[in-house]
């Protein structure tokens, strides 16, 4: 008979009785065996002498199981752990230090080194010693989850479905004797849908995992579970939604569908690698727990009508904003529902498929893998013949481009965008590379929407506190506010359930002359202000003063509009004159400067400005720069004060920006007359910004002078070839800088 380890046969021979090691050899077995075990099993030796004699003749270091850190385990999945009987007793991050009977075992030194990117050390240890500490370290977990499981009811059922359960969902599950961890997560799906939780968040710590639910939009935590018992959880989730669970260093998306006490419920799961181990968010999509009409979004009746009013347009594209997790696709699907009957033909196309729709709607799940993107579905969907088309989610530019052109040809196209606001949607069609005069012609409107919490019906009381200064001349003298004081119903924490509040911009003849001109934001907001479109601060304000919600739940939710005095009206191009007896242009809000302890202000006379002529007494220079918008671009804060100063000094109107991002953003809200620009800034580049101001209609025209200390041919040849009107090396004199700034604007205005 073979023996598994039959290089210990040398080192144990001497020790056993003179005819003990021929006779096991003459003895017959199913397979090979264990030397080690079988003569410990026999009492023919003990461990220790077969220890001590293994690491006499090879000079193995014996393992030390009896202080083994129960972290350390994590290193090594029990799956290994079994297959090569092994037990991980310390590491570094250069290796791992293992305890082995096989110390002569490639194969376990390969797999180990591989899973763990670790150079593998072998330690001695018993055959019998290894298998007790993996049963006590790995299954170490199971009482801390069986106490953890202690609290909550067994009157909960969740069975995991296939597509072929689907009409069965409403079935009894079998009982069935499972682990801790399993029972663990099912329990954690079934609270969590009980708990109206829309998404659990199972997240790593020092030390452990926590779980939390985010229940009406705001994240609870719930439990916290030992590390040891966490990581077997977040492998059970990812092998329920189908994902690699050995890949923990890419992020990974899959799906699964349970049945909770009999209902159907749909999980979306995203794990994301972090620093102490893997992020998973369960997203749970229920569809007994969502009504899918207007009037359970909570809108007011205004709101409502002008919603409807859109979707009865028979083509153009309407679309819904806002960030992830405030509705957007919940209001689409209401609104599909308004329009859904036999005589229509309606197609959608989602990344994921949240809700199954029912009956008259063919809806398309995104698979880019398979070559199934947003953009190569709609073209095959534009071939079939639809009247509605819902698009998840217009992501690029391909996408926008084809959703535009079948709202032009007789499609009703709904879709969702992330944006801040309903006005600047059109901006951010713009940014993708659609034509100004094409959104103008194709747009039917744009609902921004957001979700705010509403008071629980148990505990509202009325408050006696005055509301704070911020938002003080928005509530009526007299009116009575609420609030929530908590009690078991909302969990102690005055809200239960939540409502939208929109802000819905319906297009006219005024709106789509102004888009088509290449409009900012800004005018946009005005404009359709005056058609009578609320703001979301003014949505959320009629519901406070009506008592379903505080007002510390719509300063969460929205922000605090700017007074008149500070907000800075929307301006046209100006040609560089103010009228006669008009008061200079209200100056733009500034960037706070950072100041950096132990440096003057005044460093800046380094730069060369020290010809800059004094103003008297500090008075504006009045004349050349009045009525003239300039934003000045520029990542160091000091030097942007300094030029700052120089040209408000002359009159100019000065809007500032720290990087490529915020100079766009600046660009769209101010409309300036010129633009000075560094070319070296974090983000997006200068170079960068030029060729996105050439690229888009309503910026194309506007000056930009290069302000840069790369100062080489190359260069300046590049930024030419770009569009700018005139290109400055750093340092420069202050008068010099102006007297181009009037030639670059003089030059423009002829």
């Amino acid at each position: 008979m073979q023996f598994l380890d039959e290089w210990l046969v040398s080192s144990v021979e001497a020790l056993l009785p003179g005819v003990a090691l021929a006779a096991l050899r003459k003895e017959s077995a199913p397979g090979p065996v264990s030397l080690w075990e079988t003569v410990v099993h026999r009492k023919l030796l003990a461990d220790e002498q077969v220890l001590a004699a293994v690491a006499t003749r090879f000079r193995f270091p014996i393992a030390d199981t009896s202080r083994i850190d129960a972290r350390v385990i994590q290193a090594v999945p029990e799956q290994l752990a079994r297959r090569f009987n092994v037990v991980p007793v310390g590491q570094t991050d250069s290796y791992l230090e293992i305890a082995t009977a096989n110390p002569f075992d490639i194969d376990a030194e390969k797999a180990l080194a591989f899973a763990t990117g670790r150079e593998v050390r072998m330690l001695l240890a018993s055959p019998s010693r290894i298998k007790a500490k993996i049963d006590e370290l790995y299954h170490a977990g199971e009482e801390i989850v069986s106490r953890l499981l202690a609290g909550i009811g067994e009157d909960m059922e969740v069975k995991e479905l296939t597509e072929e359960d689907d009409e069965l969902a409403g079935a009894s599950a079998e009982e069935a004797s499972q682990r801790p961890i399993i029972r663990l997560v099912d329990m954690m799906l079934a609270d969590g849908v009980v708990s109206r939780a829309s998404d659990i968040h199972v997240e790593p710590i020092e030390g452990g995992v926590v779980v939390r639910y985010r229940i009406d939009g705001v994240l609870r935590q719930v439990m916290k579970i030992p590390r040891n018992a966490g990581i077997p959880l977040i492998s059970r989730i990812k092998i329920m939604s189908g994902l690699d669970i050995a890949d923990r260093l890419r992020p990974q998306d899959g799906r699964s569908r349970v049945s909770v006490n009999g209902e159907a419920v749909d999980l979306r799961v995203s794990t994301l690698p972090a620093s102490l181990g893997e992020k998973v968010v369960i997203r749970i999509l229920s569809q007994r727990a969502t009504v899918l009409n207007l009037v359970a979004l909570g809108m007011h009746q205004d709101e409502q009508d002008a919603v409807t009013r859109l979707l009865t347009n028979k083509e153009g594209i309407i679309l819904v904003t806002g960030p992830t997790g405030s509705g957007k696709t919940t209001t689409l699907y209401s609104a599909l529902r308004m329009v859904q009957n036999e005589g229509v033909n309606i197609v959608t196309v989602e990344d994921p498929v949240e809700y199954r729709l029912g009956e008259n709607i063919v809806q398309v799940q995104v698979h880019d893998k398979a070559g199934l993107t947003f953009a190569s579905a709609l073209r095959s969907i534009l071939r079939q013949d639809p009247d509605v088309v819902l698009i998840g989610e217009i992501r690029d530019q391909e996408t926008a481009q084809i959703a535009l052109q079948a709202s032009l040809t007789g499609h009703l196209v709904l879709s969702t965008l992330h944006t801040n606001d309903a006005p600047n949607a059109v901006t951010r069609l713009v940014d993708m590379g659609m034509e100004p005069y094409k959104i103008a012609s194709a747009l039917r409107g744009v609902i921004a929407q957001r979700l705010m919490r509403r008071l629980c019906r148990v505990c509202t009381q009325p408050t006696e506190e005055p509301p704070t200064e911020r938002v003080a001349r928005f509530v009526p003298s007299g009116t009575r506010l609420f609030r929530g004081v908590g009690c078991p119903e909302c969990a102690m924490t005055g809200y239960r359930g939540r409502f939208s509040i929109l802000e819905v911009l319906t297009m006219n003849s005024d709106l789509e002359r102004r888009i088509g001109q290449g409009a900012t934001a800004d005018q946009i907001a005005t404009a359709a202000r005056s058609n009578g479109m609320r703001s979301l601060f003014d949505s959320g304000l009629r519901h406070v003063l009506a008592g379903e919600s505080s007002l510390e739940e719509l300063l969460r939710v929205t922000d605090v509009p700017l007074e008149e005095a500070e907000a800075p009206a929307p301006r046209e191009r100006s040609s560089g004159r103010a009228p006669a007896g008009s008061a200079p242009p209200p100056v733009p809000p500034s960037i706070p400067v950072a100041t950096t302890p132990g440096v003057s202000l005044d460093f800046a006379e380094s730069l060369e400005l020290v010809d800059e002529p004094p103003a008297a007494d500090g008075a504006v220079a009045a004349g050349r720069g009045a009525g003239t918008c300039v934003l000045l671009v520029e990542d160091e804060d000091q030097l942007r004060r300094v030029m700052k100063d120089l040209l408000e000094r002359d009159g100019y109107t000065v809007a500032e920006a720290r990087d490529g991002v915020q100079a766009l953003d600046q660009v769209d809200r101010f409309a300036p007359d010129l633009i000075i620009l560094d070319l070296n800034l974090p983000g997006l580049d200068g170079y960068s910004v030029l060729t996105q101001l050439r690229s888009r209609p309503a910026t194309r025209a506007i000056p930009v002078m290069v302000l840069t200390a790369k100062a080489d041919e190359d260069n300046e040849v590049r930024v030419f070839e770009l569009g700018a009107a005139d290109f400055i090396t750093k340092p420069f004199r202050a008068r010099a800088l102006s007297a181009r700034l009037e030639a670059v604007l003089g030059r423009h205005r002829a």
